[in-house]
């Protein structure tokens, strides 16, 4: 695939995601992990996430984004409101802050990239499908894991905006 098809891939992906996490939605859904499962493996077989002439350089970039992509993942998940309705079914929806926290991944995510380039490394947007596909799976599985702890332990809403 091409650098430019996977990039328009990645914005497509990008726009589908926040457009579903800014709509009220049950919050057990598992949809969104196959999506980001599908990206990481794609991120994954496209290949290039490592540039044999700086190796040590670009296995240290990788687990940067590795990490920065979970860490955020699990701030965005911070921010999603989840609760449980009468029927005792949990929902989800994004806030305000869960926008700006995207902004902050898109921002770190490009702010990385760059790094990258400036370094002299070779970048790769299987690298781009990488972080976007763990970032991704790691908030759809902690808001699934709220609203799943939500409806066994009580009926409290659990957000981290209150």
């Amino acid at each position: 695939m091409e650098t430019l098809q996977i990039s328009l891939l990645v914005l497509l992906a990008v726009a589908f995601v926040l457009y579903r996490q800014l709509r009220t939605r049950p919050a057990e859904g598992t949809s969104a992990l196959y999506a980001a499962a599908a990206m990481v493996v794609l991120g994954l077989v496209t290949g290039g996430l490592f540039d044999p002439e700086h190796l040590a350089l670009s296995v240290t970039l990788l687990a940067v984004e590795a990490v920065a992509a979970l860490a955020l993942g699990f701030w965005r998940a911070r921010t999603v409101r989840v609760w449980v309705d009468s029927a005792g079914v949990s929902w989800s929806k994004a806030t305000g802050w869960t926008l700006l926290a995207w902004l902050a991944s898109m921002a770190t995510r490009a702010g990385l990239y760059f790094a990258g380039a400036a370094a002299g490394l070779t970048v790769s947007a299987g690298s781009v499908l990488l972080f976007l596909g763990l970032t991704i799976g790691i908030q759809s599985y902690l808001v699934a894991r709220r609203g799943r702890a939500l409806t066994g332990a009580g009926r409290q809403p659990d957000t981290f905006v209150g």
